[in-house]
């Protein structure tokens, strides 16, 4: 794959597919800008050596042209976070808009209205990808989030291109991904929260090739006790996942691979910030009772493995953070991994709610690397090379 700095920019239209994909409010601001300043160095290194960028993003789900998903409501944020004016032009198809791109100069920046107002790009349609190629000299893929996806503007369009790599952002993923999965410093500690062991089977399957630790916590953990022969009480479980835990046991123990599980958890008798809590054991949930955080001395058990760690992965909360009075496990193990990282680990956090629990408890600039990417990020850490990775070599 090439690397961005190897290419000469100087008086070359690059087309840059990122990830606008951004939170909207009904006011049309952006009310998280992180996916658009992720862009920033990619965008500023082509314009500083030289080049013209043409921005090609998409946002949200539309059917077919809807004005609600309008890119153009992103550019005063872009032009903030940039510094100068983004043109836009809102069909590169049409005559009357091409000729912006045809007159680009140096050092200005062009944005694309949503790819997914036509119904080729998800579709990978071919020639779209092809009139979408001849807007630039040079392609740039810098939206790891969508790098699992084979649409036109990920996939598609770059067999058209002689010239092509990936941005900064998607370089920085990459080389992450690989500092986990590929050469780790020992001892490895993968955290696995969330709600369901069902959609982190294949991940956790791949991880224990590479671990040392594997934390289970969140939701999925009570399938686990429940396995186990616990009694959970009103605690979610995956009933069908049931021989998936004993499978995951088994392959860890032949493997030499230790399992954490919760000790014990804070439980309430209610899905309810306000109602009433208590802690316990986590293999004694009454009936009418759900688990909805880790205890004290699960933290502490846990915070101990986290210190001990020289590469952490962390995916998926520890409890119901959204909620002040089940934030705690989440938040302790939030504070563990940064400082963990600040004693020299390498961390890697990825997935919705573990990144929003990073924001929500301003620890951002205390990990490794944050990944922008969902569920590229899981389909790379199951193992699989993603699509719009691949279309880059």
């Amino acid at each position: 794959m090439n690397s961005i700095k190897d290419i000469s920019f100087e008086q070359k239209k690059v087309l840059i597919r990122v990830d606008f994909n951004v939170p909207i409010n009904d006011k049309d601001q952006v009310t998280d800008n992180s996916r658009i300043k992720s862009s920033i160095p990619t965008i500023k290194h082509v314009l500083d050596q030289g080049g013209s960028c043409i921005l090609a993003s998409h946002l949200g789900r539309p059917k077919g042209v809807d004005p609600q998903f309008s890119l153009k409501k992103i550019i005063p944020e872009l032009e903030h976070l940039l510094n100068l004016k983004v043109k836009f032009i809102s069909d590169f198809f049409e005559s009357k808009d091409k000729h912006q791109v045809l007159d680009l100069k140096k050092g200005e920046v062009l944005l694309l209205e949503n790819l997914r107002f036509n119904p080729e790009e998800t579709a990978a349609d071919e020639a779209f990808a092809k009139r979408l190629s001849t807007l630039a000299d040079i392609y740039i893929n810098d939206a790891f989030g969508t790098t699992h996806r084979e649409h036109a503007s990920t996939v598609t369009v770059a067999k058209f291109f002689e010239i092509k790599c990936a941005g900064l952002l998607l370089q920085r993923e990459i080389d992450s991904l690989q500092k986990l999965l590929k050469n780790p410093k020992s001892p490895v500690t993968a955290i696995i929260g969330g709600a369901k062991v069902s959609s982190k089977l294949s991940v956790i399957v791949n991880m224990l090739n590479v671990v040392d630790n594997l934390i289970i916590g969140g939701g999925m953990a009570y399938t686990f006790i429940k396995n186990n022969g616990g009694s959970i009480g009103d605690s979610i479980f995956e009933k069908d996942c049931l021989n998936d835990c004993t499978k995951i046991i088994e392959q860890a123990r032949n493997k030499g691979v230790n399992i954490y599980l919760p000790t014990d958890v804070i439980a309430s008798n209610e899905f309810s910030d306000s109602s009433l809590k208590k802690e316990i054991n986590i293999f004694e949930i009454p009936e009418g009772w759900q688990g909805l955080d880790i205890g004290t001395q699960t933290r502490k058990e846990f915070e101990k493995i986290i210190f001990s760690s020289k590469t952490i992965l962390w995916n998926g909360p520890m409890g119901v953070f959204e909620m002040s009075s089940f934030e705690h496990g989440t938040k302790e193990v939030a504070i563990a991994v940064g400082k963990a990282t600040a004693q020299g680990a390498f961390s890697l956090v990825g997935g919705g709610d573990s990144v929003a629990a990073i924001k929500k408890f301003k620890l951002e600039q205390s990990v490794s690397c944050i990944s922008t990417g969902g569920g590229a990020m899981l389909e790379s850490l199951e193992g699989k090379v993603l699509p719009g990775i691949k279309a880059l070599s």
